[in-house]
């Protein structure tokens, strides 16, 4: 018994050795982390540790700092500073939600291609039908990237006024397209925007789109991943005005869109069997 108890007091030396050890060295570690994060900053220049400091303040619990942040961000006028505020804009969203889509739709109007579209998709992620007519002026940027993201954030937020500028993107000579006066149509020549209306279309899921994604899916000149799209479109809005188009697409070329178009089919009977067509 006596050796038992002398060996436990040297267990227990031993692990409060280890134990000051460890602290000392993780002391030791911060420090050195602590240093090294100090002579970082001060290689910086001044522009560079403002906008660090603006960033870090885009993280605080206050949301007055945050905005506060965000409006210094932009006064830059800064490449640097406008990829800090793109990335921002996702965090936006912690605000109260009116307030995070009036904080974010001016930055939809912004200088810097990358901040608009990240503008664009944070206010999808918001479902705010406040954001939809600044959205759909977006549709005419003339970055892709942000057309783009405008599309998909239109079809996030599924309000049926966003039907006819889809559609006009999908095909301006279309009976939903509304040009405006003096203005030509444009045809829209990027795949992902196109793919990006049409999904848009099936998400808000009104029948208006119907008689224009059925032209796209029967333009053996589209790209068959468009005419995927449009298929599944038709699909999800279960109009039964489709179904002619649907069967055409099954011996498509494309073993992807003639599967698109089958699963298609079958959702729209489904939906009829369960209206009580």
């Amino acid at each position: 018994m006596p050796e038992y108890k002398k060996y436990c007091r040297a267990c227990r030396a031993a692990a409060l050795i280890l134990a000051v050890i460890l602290l000392t060295a993780t002391g030791v570690f911060a420090v050195a982390s602590v240093k090294q994060e100090q002579t970082d900053t001060r290689a910086l220049t001044p522009l560079q540790r403002e906008i660090e400091e603006q960033r870090l303040r885009l993280t605080s619990a206050e949301i007055e700092d945050r905005r506060e942040a965000v409006a210094r961000l932009a006064a830059m006028h800064h490449p640097a500073a406008s990829r800090v505020r793109a990335t921002a804009a996702a965090s936006v969203l912690a605000l109260p939600a009116e307030e995070s889509v009036a904080s974010l739709i001016p930055l939809l109007a912004d200088k810097d291609e990358f901040v608009r579209q990240h503008a664009a998709y944070a206010l999808g992620q918001a479902r705010s039908r406040t954001a939809v007519a600044a959205l759909v002026e977006r549709l005419a940027d003339k970055k892709d990237s942000v057309r783009g993201a405008a599309a998909v954030a239109l079809g996030q937020i599924a309000d049926a006024a966003a039907v006819i500028p889809l559609s006009a993107i999908l095909n301006p000579q279309s009976g939903l397209a509304s040009v405006k006066k003096g203005q030509k149509s444009k045809r829209e020549k990027n795949p992902f925007v196109l793919r990006a209306a049409a999904h848009s279309l099936g998400k808000i899921g009104d029948r208006a789109a119907a008689p224009t994604l059925i032209a796209v899916l029967q333009d053996e000149r589209a790209e068959d991943d468009v005419r995927r799209e449009a298929a599944f479109a038709l699909g999800a809005i279960g109009d039964s005005s489709a179904i002619p188009a649907l069967r055409e697409a099954l011996s498509a070329r494309d073993p992807h869109l003639s599967q698109t178009a089958h699963e298609a089919i079958r959702k729209i009977s489904r939906s009829q069997k369960a209206g009580g067509i």
